[in-house]
């Protein structure tokens, strides 16, 4: 079903050559950055539910609030590894769509 059709050439040398694969990129990169912070938050979410068994049960007994605290902290910690790896990869995904504005308006300007 695929016809092998030339690509179209406007004689200027820009950033990229095919724009559909950048846009693939894009959006590949959009939806692994989600699992990517869904996952740790799933990790924090868990954690914090066997933290809460273990307590109920009887299993881990904490004296006093600093203990409490720290293992709220430790248990909530894989979120910011999560946060900084979804904001870097939306980063890297919105630089790219700026570059090819970029070189839209490049071409745009050769034009005339």
């Amino acid at each position: 079903m695929t016809e092998n059709q030339p690509k179209q050439q406007t004689g200027f040398l820009g950033a990229y050559f095919d724009r559909s694969s950048i846009l693939w990129f894009s959006k590949t990169a959009n939806l692994f950055a989600w699992i990517v912070l869904i996952y740790h938050l799933g990790q924090a979410v868990l954690a914090l539910g066997i933290m809460t068994l273990q307590i109920v049960r009887g299993l881990v007994f904490l004296s006093g609030f600093t203990d409490f605290a720290q293992q709220i902290m430790w248990q909530l910690q894989p979120i910011v590894p999560g946060m900084w790896y979804f904001v870097g990869i939306q980063a890297i995904r919105h630089v790219l769509l700026i570059l090819m504005d970029v070189e839209d308006n490049l071409r745009r300007i050769a034009r005339n």
